[in-house]
């Protein structure tokens, strides 16, 4: 038979004998049939599979091709080439360094993340659009607006943007206790961050902070960025005579002072005085600005302390929330937010704007109002959870607002 000579051959035993040497694994799977008129074979099949190992691979010493041809079968020298896939295992130190690689861009990767959420992103957002609309209502005209204003609002944002992670982060430290009741998913109280590393950040953005401003030169901003930090120093900061967040009245007058004058009045005389050269003159439009901080800034002051009642109890933070009740302190903020948005929309109709800007103010102070009023209904203020998530609305639609107060007139 020919496949009784192919395996009788000694080329094939040598190879079989070959391959198990060098760890290679060779299977034959042969099909044939044979015709009823001779030896012959009609349908001649094999299949080879070589497994290689890897690690003992060697280029094999056999260049040969083995032929059946009609009359016997004839060995010949030929040059063949073979693919083989394999998987190369890298050395220990190529992986060992990329490895490395990988560890160190993951690290960083988290790292950023976790200040990320050090410094409080809706409240950078939120204070930065505060900044901008205060500024921007010192401009008067259409014909103001130049690229001397750009700037005069790059100055403005950039070192405040370092105030408000200073004011953030040096609460976390000082909180560091209660968040781990109240906010266990800040980066500090999870771990992400140690103290070591947020004290730093904390102790750079005010160093950062305070550069910026004296780089610019300009008196308003120098002095709020000063006077912003002392004051939330005091209110964070566990010393004698400090730490003013435990006491409800000192704690809600602060944010209410900071974020109705303190803030405001800087960056409108930033604008006004250093930027634009003009005199003091309180206008209309700043005017507005201010009534309306000055139902939104303690209905944000008090909204602040309803998710963190219970860690407040237990450390001795005497907030209005914990005195008062959650359900109590939640509708009042409901009521001034409702009488803010009320006093734009007042201030709007009644504007010398153009027809369609009194349209789009008005308009818009009734739809952030509707948005607060129907969120309302789906508060659980037992739930903190639910209660921090109507905070954080609180901030958006503030940000909404501070796009509309510059247009008013």
């Amino acid at each position: 038979m020919a496949m009784a000579h192919l395996i009788s051959s000694p080329i094939v035993s040598s190879l079989s004998a070959g391959a198990n040497l060098w760890g290679r694994k060779l299977s034959f799977n042969t099909n044939y049939c044979e015709s009823s008129g001779g030896s012959k074979a009609s349908k001649h099949n094999i299949k080879a599979q070589i497994q290689y190992n890897p690690l003992r691979f060697q280029q094999s010493p056999f260049n040969s091709h083995y032929k059946n041809t009609e009359r016997g079968a004839t060995y010949e020298e030929s040059n063949k080439s073979y693919v083989v896939k394999a998987v190369t295992v890298p050395s220990s130190e190529s992986e060992s360094e990329a490895s490395n690689s990988k560890n160190i861009v993951d690290s960083v990767k988290n790292f950023m993340a976790a200040v990320y959420q050090f410094i409080y992103p809706y409240a950078l957002y939120g204070q930065a659009t505060a900044t901008i609309s205060a500024s921007l209502v010192a401009v008067e005209k259409l014909s103001d607006i130049s690229p001397l204003v750009f700037i005069g609002l790059l100055q403005a944002v950039l070192p405040h943007s370092f105030m408000v992670l200073y004011a953030n982060g040096v609460n976390q430290v000082f909180d560091f206790e209660i968040d781990k009741i109240n906010k266990p998913y800040l980066p500090l109280a999870a771990g992400k961050l140690s103290f070591r590393t947020s004290a730093f950040i904390v102790a750079l953005a005010a160093i950062l902070g305070l550069g910026f401003n004296l780089m610019i030169g300009s008196p308003p901003l120098i002095w709020n960025f000063v006077v912003c930090v002392t004051l939330w120093t005091c209110y964070s900061v566990n010393l004698p005579f400090l730490r003013w967040k435990q006491y409800p009245v000192m704690a809600s007058l602060l944010i209410f002072v900071c974020g109705t004058f303190i803030n405001p009045i800087a960056y409108f005389l930033h604008m006004q005085t250093f930027v634009l050269k003009r005199p003091l003159v309180f206008t209309r439009s700043f005017i507005v600005f201010l009534l309306f901080m000055s139902f939104y800034s303690p209905g944000i002051a008090l909204a602040k302390d309803i998710p963190d009642v219970e860690g407040d109890i237990k450390h001795g933070v005497d907030s209005f929330a914990a005195r008062l009740g959650q359900k109590n302190i939640f509708w009042i903020c409901v009521f001034l937010l409702e009488m803010a948005f009320g006093v734009a929309f007042l201030a709007g109709a009644s504007s010398s704007s153009h027809f369609w800007i009194k349209i789009v103010t008005c308009l818009g102070n009734v739809v952030l109002g509707s948005i607060l009023w129907y969120q309302t209904k789906y508060v659980d203020v037992t739930n903190p959870a639910s209660t921090r998530s109507f905070y954080s609305l609180i901030w958006k639609l503030m940000m909404g607002s501070y796009v509309l107060l510059p247009l008013i007139r």
